[in-house]
């Protein structure tokens, strides 16, 4: 009869057996069962007590289960392992073992990362299984974390090479076996350490591939500023390490996921951002570096971007780098991002690189994925086209550093085009450091332009393109921004792809629509130009279609005419009256019976519910309606028609307790004290006061007043003061 296992702990109770033991033998005296062994350690992995590691038995005993169940010894020299690797060892035969292992495991894990998941041998149970119930993974932990411990204020030392074997069998076992990730992820200080190994190249790689597999399961974000001297480990990273740390970086400083950050509703995010309001900064925020202003204290993280990024320019090809970039250009610490930005002349170098390797034809030989294609989303040279127009949407929106994307002789045309028209020239480019912005012929901007208008009908980049460009036109409308882009046949360009290509991408639909708002705002030369393009009125019913096909998508371009129209109205100009006598467009949405459509519409799409980033648009595009009605003293003639169209849709009372309530989350949402309302203004160019007032008089509880909702909906109708808070 083979030897019992040992009883749990060291030298206690050795004539007696332990109840796990008991169990696993299926009761005094009888013969043990593997399936019993297998469960119970699996039993105390979960709770900690009882049979957890291979050391608990017998080697005899090992050895006679695994001629039964073929664990491939691992079981016998992880027990071995355990006896090598005492604090006091030299680790020789530690290694040793180390070496027998790591066949075992590694099999395993290329057949299941090639998806070819056959066992490698005729197995009850994959090697990886085992090594982990065994505790191999808690064993290899405090292996690689022994330089920890000091023995008489001298600390333990391990080899470069042992310890990448370890690492390459804690992810081997990662990969292959569930649970083992998240058990890591679970060990705050192994996490702080590993970043530790990576000052070796010999462990850098296995270390990094490692932290970023824990970090993408990890509950909550560690904080860099915990990392010992993680400044001076990255400044001496060298361009490889450093393209692989920005994705552990990259994880480090994207808050967790939420949801699509378009699609989640603004309910769910006003919630999640008054308990985030309660808790303080997330890891993620902190992650991004401390600003002086805000009085907290530098840390090692903030310190590390500068030496990063004189090298940027050499390693833009780098896809991680240029998401790190975007992350932190969306962050709290934006500013500080571009002014970093511009004096390493990321843009000049990324404009010296997009012809070479940003936007290079595809090759042959082009690196594509296992089952894709060069035209699959999932390319590495799709992705970095994609992630590189993403950064430069991030840039350019709303921020004065995005004339930095022209080139002289580009800055100097916008100054011609702001003298001819006899207007200011805009105080951010005369602000513009000439010796940051594009070299060589055409700048950023210009090149974008060109290789958008070759684009594909079905490109998967004309959505991106159009955001990148979009993003340059946002903020204070700029006359000269538009005309220095209407001169390159970005107009026609948008329309031919709207209208005669009749794209039918919702997505790249709206991407257009919002940018031909943004281009033809309150610019009499862009209608000009439109009704030049659409000169028939076949063109401009496909154009209408396309409009009305979903307002969602639309109701910017919407918004846009409808602002331009109310301020042309305004002006005594000869070449502004031609303009609204000829184009068809203006003349279709000055009719009152047009806009009222569009307003019935965009107020119906939308509830409290269901708003969205993507979808609250149509809220402000239908306020922007009702404020300019306001404005010509036709507020209560609008309502009034409102609620005819209600009843002739046989829905009393629907539209308009529908309305009340959103514009009741209106006023929750956007006079929030940390709401920028700077966008509205910019957008619309109506002071943000006279915004909140109209919709205070739209909200006003008093029946009599003509201008206020509930003035128009009948008292068995009633239905606005329904709770439609989040928690």
């Amino acid at each position: 009869m083979a030897a019992a296992p040992a009883a749990a702990g060291s030298g206690a109770g050795r004539g007696r057996r332990s109840a796990a033991t008991v169990a696993a033998w299926g009761g005094w005296g009888g013969r043990p069962r593997p399936s019993n062994i297998l469960l119970q350690l699996r039993q105390g992995q979960l709770t900690g007590r009882g049979l957890v590691r291979a050391v608990q038995f017998t080697e005899t005993f090992l050895t006679e289960r695994d001629k039964q169940s073929k664990w491939s010894g691992i079981p016998q020299l992880l027990l071995k392992l355990h006896a090598t690797s005492h604090l006091h060892s030299d680790f020789a035969e530690c290694q040793n073992i180390l070496k027998e292992i790591s066949p075992l495991l590694s099999m395993e894990a290329m057949a299941f990362v090639t998806e070819e998941r056959k066992l490698t041998q005729e197995t009850t149970y994959p090697n990886t299984y085992i090594f982990d119930l065994f505790g191999g993974v808690d064993l290899l932990v405090e292996i690689l974390m022994r330089p920890t411990i000091s023995i008489r204020g001298q600390k333990l030392k391990i080899s470069d090479e042992m310890s990448k074997d370890c690492l390459s069998i804690l992810y081997n076992t990662c990969v292959c076996t569930e649970g083992v990730t998240k058990r890591l992820a679970e060990k705050n200080d192994f996490v702080i350490f590993l970043f530790t190994l990576m000052t070796s190249k010999k462990t850098f790689l296995q270390t990094a591939t490692l932290i970023e597999d824990i970090l993408g399961v990890k509950k909550e974000m560690i904080r860099l500023d915990e990392v010992p001297n993680l400044s001076s480990l990255v400044s001496n990273f060298d361009q490889q390490q450093l393209a692989n740390f920005c994705r552990i970086l990259a994880v480090t400083i994207s808050e967790m996921d939420t949801g699509n950050d378009d699609k989640h509703t603004l309910l769910a995010k006003n919630a999640q951002q008054k308990k985030s309001l309660s808790l303080g900064p997330s890891a993620a925020e902190i992650n991004q570096g401390a600003s002086e202003e805000n009085g907290l204290p530098h840390t090692s993280a903030r310190t590390q971007l500068p030496q990063s990024m004189k090298i940027m320019h050499e390693i833009m090809y780098k896809l991680e780098v240029l998401y790190v970039l975007c992350v932190l250009l969306m962050g709290r610490q934006r500013n500080q991002v571009h002014r970093m930005i511009a004096e390493f002349k990321l843009i000049p170098g990324l404009n010296n690189l997009f012809d070479k390797l940003i936007w290079r034809k595809h090759s042959a030989s082009a690196l594509v994925l296992h089952g894709h294609n060069q035209n699959c989303d999932c390319s590495p040279d799709i992705t970095l086209k994609i992630q590189f127009l993403r950064l430069l949407q991030s840039f350019s929106d709303h921020h004065e550093n995005k004339y930095l994307l022209l080139n002289n002789q580009e800055l100097n045309e916008l100054s011609a085009i702001s003298l001819k028209a006899n207007i200011p020239e805009v105080e951010a480019v005369l602000n513009t450091d000439r010796s940051l912005v594009c070299d060589g012929k055409r700048g950023l901007l210009t090149r974008l332009l060109q290789v958008m208008k070759k684009e594909p009908a079905e490109s998967s980049f004309r959505f991106w393109q159009a955001r990148a460009v979009e993003s340059f036109l946002r903020g204070t409308t700029s006359y000269a921004d538009q005309m220095f882009l209407l001169k390159r046949g970005l107009l026609e360009h948008i329309l031919y792809c709207i209208v005669d290509s009749e794209c039918k991408s919702r997505d790249v639909l709206q991407s257009y629509f919002d940018l031909l708002g943004e281009l033809m705002k309150f610019n009499v030369d862009a209608f000009k130009r439109f009704n030049k393009y659409i000169n028939t009125d076949a063109k401009f019913q496909v154009f209408l279609k396309q409009i009305n096909s979903s307002l969602v998508d639309s109701n910017m371009l919407v918004r846009c005419v409808t602002l331009s129209l109310d301020r042309f109205e305004n002006q005594v100009d000869m070449k502004v009256a031609e303009v609204l006598s000829e184009c068809r467009l203006l003349a279709y949405i000055s009719q009152v019976p047009t806009q009222m459509s569009f307003l019935f519409r965009l107020i119906n799409i939308i509830h409290v519910q269901t708003l969205t980033q993507e979808n609250v648009s149509c809220l402000n595009t239908s306020l922007v309606i009702l404020m300019l009605a306001r404005r010509k003293e036709r507020l209560p003639l609008y309502l009034r028609l409102l609620q005819r169209m209600e009843h002739s849709k046989k829905y009393p009372g629907f539209l308009l307790n529908n309305f009340h309530n959103l514009l009741r989350f209106w006023q929750q949402h956007y006079l929030h004290k940390d709401k920028d309302s700077t966008c509205l203004e910019n957008s619309s160019c109506i002071s943000f006061s006279y915004w909140k007032e109209t919709v205070s008089i739209l909200l006003n509880p008093d029946r009599q007043s003509p201008s206020a909702l509930v003035s128009y909906i009948e008292e068995p109708y009633m239905d606005i003061d329904r709770d439609f808070t989040e928690e």
